[in-house]
């Protein structure tokens, strides 16, 4: 029994691991969501606790995981994202496991190297944040659901109680496969006592999460970037169930004829199990974001589970209907999908797949910062550029910060008021601004003061965009006017 379990989710795992490793450094590049990861992780336990109580609860177990990480490996590109690629290789494993039980050995491999070769996997299998960790323990949670309905027992419910747990503890949002789960107990018809044993692991699972889901709620204006649900995102989102549903409910699609003894017969299907995971979470949130904006893909990255649960089911028909074996066609499949997604796939692990680039950023201000004496960073946000990189920073005095981010418990630090801000501004003689390209949003009365200022006082002599970031150097005026558009210097 073990033996086959091996043998059917080594492929998938491996295919995943090898598309994780490929390019992982990311041309030696990373933005501003690892950056959060990167800072948060080098403080101790303590700190991170302090932090979490005010910003990006939500992370705060995988920050604590990512800080005995880099205790024990070092900090570098490497072990800020293998931790996700190995989550990622386990999730795919346990999707072909989730897969064979219900459809088959073949059907399982071929769900496992489906979700491997997922645009949005291959993505964040290579990010330091915490969604392959969310995608992996939603799937060890499908897993031993399955598991727990065929065979009921009150191990099996504690343990798929802690895997729900533990996902929420990484991502709330996680939860959205409970409700998932709860929709397949009622295709499966499940009885009463397989509904009490799922309810109370259930209820247990969601008690535990409270105290992030609380908390979060007061964290909720750090969301506030996510724009409201746009036409091109509901038609995507109909168009991933639809297609789940088709492949799902072809006749290959039931669970195989065979069972173990005191398994309830022909009730827990491939079907049951797979649409609900694909459907429930998108839908979800995509209500919840129509109230307040919230739909993210990766929020709900572990739907592609169940949507390549789907997909195995598609290609061991396929592999029917077309009289060849799916030792056969199930290679050839992941490599046509491979070279289809070529293009995707090469820019995923380039600098340009990103937002930014906070160290192409630091570099620019590590070759300008002896021209210079001060820094501001506009918005405060964009601070993380120099608590990546503190050497490319030496010797220029932060105008704005009043209180660092470890003493004051945030991510970004808090600044001093617009008064102060302006004195030291004022005190300086050339200053280094880091922002982003294009006009910069003053949504705060420090970063208005910030503008005003470099607009009143200064000129700008040099200005690099570069990887969605702007580095530019002002030089006091003379005079107090206002700069004129001609003083602006040339980009670089």
């Amino acid at each position: 029994m073990r033996h086959g379990r091996i043998s059917v989710c080594t492929g998938p795992a491996v295919l995943a691991l090898a598309l994780g490793l490929w390019g992982l450094t990311r041309e030696h590049s990373m933005w501003r969501d690892e950056a959060a990861t990167w800072q948060a992780a080098h403080r101790s336990l303590a700190e991170i606790a302090h932090m979490v109580g005010q910003a990006d609860v939500v992370h705060g177990l995988y920050y604590a995981v990512m800080h005995a990480v880099f205790v024990l490996f070092g900090d570098s590109l490497v072990t800020l994202r293998l931790p996700s690629v190995l989550a990622t290789a386990t999730a795919c494993g346990l999707t072909a496991l989730v897969g064979a039980r219900l459809a088959g050995r073949w059907a399982g491999m071929a769900a496992g190297c489906a979700l491997a070769v997922v645009p949005a996997v291959q993505e964040h299998a290579q990010e330091g944040r915490s969604y392959a960790f969310v995608l992996a323990f939603v799937m060890l949670a499908t897993w031993l659901l399955v598991g727990a309905l065929e065979r009921p027992t009150g191990r099996r419910w504690a343990w798929y109680a802690g895997a729900v747990l533990v996902a929420a503890w990484l991502n709330w949002f996680s939860l959205f496969a409970l409700a998932a789960h709860a929709v397949t107990l009622v295709c499966v018809r499940a009885d009463r006592a397989r509904r009490v044993g799922w309810g109370l692991a259930a209820s247990g699972a969601v008690v535990g999460a409270l105290p992030v889901i609380l908390t979060s709620r007061s964290q909720v204006s750090l969301v506030s970037w996510i724009k409201p649900l746009g036409w091109s995102t509901v038609l995507g989102v109909l168009i991933t169930v639809a297609i789940a549903a088709l492949c799902a409910l072809l006749p290959r699609a039931r669970r195989p004829e065979r069972t173990r003894a005191g398994e309830p017969h022909g009730r827990v299907t491939l079907a049951a199990v797979a649409l609900p995971l694909c459907a429930v979470p998108q839908l979800g949130l995509a209500l919840m974001s129509v109230v307040k904006p919230l739909y993210v893909t990766r929020y709900v990255l572990f739907a592609y589970a169940g949507l390549a649960l789907c997909t195995g089911v598609l290609v061991v028909t396929l592999a029917t209907r077309l009289r060849t074996h799916a030792r056969i066609l199930l290679p050839t499949t992941v490599a046509v999908a491979l070279v289809a997604l070529l293009p995707i796939e090469l820019r995923l692990r380039t600098m340009e797949s990103r937002v930014d680039d906070v160290l192409t950023a630091a570099a620019t201000v590590d070759h300008v910062r002896s021209t210079a004496d001060g820094v501001l960073f506009l918005p405060a946000a964009r601070r993380d550029t120099a608590l990546v990189s503190p050497r490319a920073f030496a010797g220029l005095r932060d105008l704005a910060l009043a209180q660092g981010p470890v003493e004051s418990g945030t991510l970004k630090g808090i600044e001093a008021g617009p008064r102060d801000i302006e004195r030291a501004m004022l005190s300086a003689r050339h200053i280094v601004l880091v922002t982003d390209p294009g006009p910069s949003r003053a949504a705060s009365a420090a970063d208005r003061t910030k503008r005003r200022v470099l607009d009143t006082y200064f000129v700008r002599r040099s200005d690099s965009v570069q990887r969605g970031r702007r580095v530019s150097v002002y030089e006091r005026r003379a005079t107090g006017r206002p700069h004129s558009p001609s003083a602006t210097g040339p980009k670089g």
